[in-house]
């Protein structure tokens, strides 16, 4: 198959293409020495010239003719006043671009860097990068010095056959055709997802194909980020990976700041928050900056971001927006830039429809949601992160913790049993691991150990069915609980419960509907359940969380 002619864009250079200059650089013309090659098959090329020197177009055109007759050359007047200008050349050049007719079926392409000033080989660049230009770049360079030393004659200053050509590169912006730079940010990549998941191999797919997203996320974007999940599912810790990431990117350089918005109610909040003038309110008499302007340059993580007041919510949207707020008892605005990490076990959809949270407040900050799985929906990390857990509490013992393999065997069997139910998934996990290496003698962990702390575990979880909190006052709300009757409470208390120990809606269907289904032909146990659910509002997703 015969290869594509050859089309080449490039800006004649008054200097090098010029000719005037004798020096030894100088008689390379590297617009000129273009035609010299005849392996790049050019037939055309589309040259921009400085309005300021008018003759040299024509005479660059007579010299690439004599170097190879067979190229046409088409001349373009370069309108910008001043080459040095980025936004008047980049302009120009992108205009050029948008208004060229391009048939990438018939020819190839080559933007040519040598020539133009500074500023016009960066737009170039971009442009090309863009894909403005639907090229490759040429890079071209004078003879080597010994090329240089084997002339006979120093040679008129259209290069002439008996002068030594330059040489060239073309490449291409497609990284993915450079294997050794694909395999560089391929592991650039790994390390990447290995801090965000501070070094555990992690087994769960799903789970690894979000924290592969989350690193894309991170990396490209400054928008806000939503984290959904359960109570000690590790969303505070995600949060400290991302900004680690960023920060080792040197795309951050501000603090971390978490903000737990459970614990903030009333002036309280808004001053914690937005930080509080001199004498705003009884007790103030100093002025407080408040934690979004120490977040400035930096990432503000708001754990239980659903906790938070209207009042609070509108003047963070703003914050977000603006990069502006007063804070309390102010006249001044004040700014700080910071990135936003929201955290969340609520339905904050739900919460918006009830008026309990902003619906622009969710719309801004759900642009970038993430919903990291409770422990029961992961048995397949409980392993590695076993090892994990292992050795960093040998680090902070300062003493070699392990378990025998029986009591290993032991403890796998029984946290990934179904029946395990780890209300505060990795908090409990943790728990668990450094009550066993805090009793165990010598550090070694051994079945009676285990032993010990399943049954403290299994009394706990025991604890919570029996005496914990209402799961359906907590999933409606205390309004619409109170207008349930009797029997709607009783069997919603039921089905809720089912659903917080269940590994998928599919599995809670079939406990819930576990008669009923044999004695039908086809069963959908998952759309039974989320019809039942519907009644009263309620999602699966959002009630198969733990309570907090």
């Amino acid at each position: 198959m015969q290869p594509l002619p050859t089309v080449v864009f490039g800006i004649i250079g008054s200097v090098l293409d010029g000719g005037f200059n004798k020096k030894r650089l100088n008689r390379w013309r590297p617009t000129v020495d273009i035609a010299r090659h005849p392996e790049l098959n050019v037939t055309r090329m589309e040259l921009l010239y400085d309005t300021g020197s008018p003759e040299l177009p024509e005479r660059v055109r007579a010299d690439i003719q004599m170097c190879d007759p067979r190229i046409e050359v088409r001349t373009h007047p370069a309108t910008w006043q001043d080459p040095w200008d980025l936004e008047q050349v980049y302009g120009v050049l992108h205009d050029f671009a948008r208004g060229y007719r391009f048939d990438t079926e018939r020819e190839q392409y080559l933007v040519h860097m040598t020539t133009g000033t500074h500023i016009a080989q960066i737009s170039l660049f971009l442009l090309t990068e863009a894909g403005y230009f639907p090229a490759r770049l040429l890079q071209t360079s004078p003879p080597s010095e010994r090329a240089e030393r084997a002339e006979p004659a120093p040679g008129p200053v259209p290069a002439s056959d008996d002068s030594p050509p330059g040489r060239y590169t073309v490449i291409d912006l497609d990284l993915s055709r450079y294997d050794r730079l694909a395999a560089r940010f391929e592991h650039e990549r790994r390390d990447a997802r290995t801090l965000l998941k501070s070094g555990i191999e992690t087994r769960n797919a799903a789970f690894n194909r979000m924290i592969e997203r989350i690193e894309q996320v991170s990396v490209a974007s400054k928008s806000p980020m939503l984290v959904l999940g359960p109570t000690g599912a590790g969303k505070s810790w995600l949060a400290k990976r991302i900004y680690a990431l960023k920060k080792g990117r040197h795309q951050i350089a501000g603090e971390f700041v978490e903000v737990n918005c459970a614990t903030l109610r009333g002036d309280a909040a808004m001053s914690a928050l937005f930080g509080h003038a001199r004498g705003a309110f009884t007790g103030a008499t100093e002025s407080r900056p408040g934690l979004l302007r120490k977040a400035d340059g930096g990432l503000l993580f708001l754990d239980e971001i659903g906790e938070l007041g209207l009042d609070e919510q509108a003047m963070l949207l703003r914050a977000i927006e603006e990069k502006t707020f007063f804070p309390m008892g102010a006249d001044k605005e004040v700014k700080s830039d910071f990135q936003l990490i929201a955290g969340t076990n609520r339905d904050l959809r739900l919460d918006a429809r009830r008026g309990k949270f902003r619906e622009d407040l969710l719309a801004r900050i759900d642009l970038w949601t993430f919903k990291l799985p409770g422990l029961r929906e992961r048995p397949e990390d409980i392993e590695p992160n076993l090892d994990f857990e292992l050795e960093r509490l040998s680090g902070q013992m300062r003493l070699k913790v392990s378990m025998n393999d029986q009591a290993r065997a032991r403890f796998l069997g029984f946290a990934t049993a179904p029946g395990a139910a780890w209300r505060g998934n990795f908090r409990d996990f943790n728990a668990a691991l450094t009550r066993m290496a805090t009793l165990a003698v010598g550090g070694r962990i051994t079945v009676a150990d285990v032993e010990e702390e399943i049954d403290r575990l299994r009394e706990s979880w025991r604890g919570d069915d029996e005496g914990g909190p209402s799961a359906a006052r907590e999933a409606l709300g205390e309004e619409a609980y109170a207008a349930l009757d009797r029997f709607d409470r009783v069997q919603l208390e039921d089905v809720l419960r089912v659903c917080r120990t269940a590994r998928s809606v599919s599995d809670a269907g079939r406990v819930l509907f576990d008669q009923s289904r044999q004695r039908r032909t086809s069963v959908n146990d998952a759309d039974r359940l989320r019809k039942y659910l519907a009644r009263f509002g309620l999602t699966f997703e959002a009630v198969s969380r733990p309570a907090t």
